[in-house]
């Protein structure tokens, strides 16, 4: 599957590198909280850095003190369930 043609490809690409790396990033994390789907969709993920991906995102991007952490939060989300349903209809 061509993850850049895609919703968000190029974000869940990175996420599954810095996974594969250990790495901890908004992408990685993104990537942990879709991880029952997309393992479900035939991706391979290596282990979670977190055990709490969701709040562990979330606290990352409000520590840069910006107010819009919810609305940044939730674009993520939304970009991840965008990419998902894509790769669905693509599998089917």
């Amino acid at each position: 599957m061509d993850l850049e043609a895609l919703p968000g490809g190029a974000v869940i690409r990175q996420g599954l590198s810095d996974l594969a790396a250990g790495k901890a990033s908004n992408e990685a994390l993104l990537v942990t909280i879709g991880g029952p789907r997309l393992r479900r969709l035939g991706f391979t993920l290596p282990d979670a850095v977190t055990v709490n991906p969701e709040r562990d995102l979330y606290d990352r991007l409000a520590a840069d003190g910006s107010d819009a952490a919810h609305s940044r939060y939730n674009a993520l989300i939304r970009l991840l369930v965008s990419f998902e349903r894509a790769a669905e209809s693509g599998a089917r």
